[in-house]
């Protein structure tokens, strides 16, 4: 499968059993968030030493019910805590994403 240009291809990549190899490790780790493995995305996420890879942290630590290192990761990524939904966030991210 090709690098997705859109949230409902990104929808479609996450149809596979792995994600898809010519993927970002960003797309990657967004890929194993919405396969609810949460260990396998924070793995990859903890590794991308940029503003999108802190964002994808503080985003799976909103998820995990971390308040406190959410936080700390939102400020590394320059974002302020969202008061939006997980899924809202989940969507926001993924498009950033493949726009990066």
């Amino acid at each position: 499968m090709n690098i997705p240009v859109s949230y409902e291809d990104f929808l479609k990549g996450c149809q596979n059993d792995h994600p898809p190899k010519p993927w970002s490790k960003g797309l990657q780790a967004l890929w194993y968030d919405a396969k609810a493995n949460w260990n396998a995305s924070h793995d990859i996420a903890q590794d991308l030493p940029s503003e999108p890879g802190y964002w994808m942290h503080a985003y799976l630590h909103r998820k995990e019910g971390d308040q406190f290192n959410a936080s700390y990761w939102y400020r590394r990524a320059s974002r302020p805590y969202p008061s939006i939904t997980l899924d809202e966030e989940f969507k926001l991210l993924v498009e950033y994403v493949i726009r990066s």
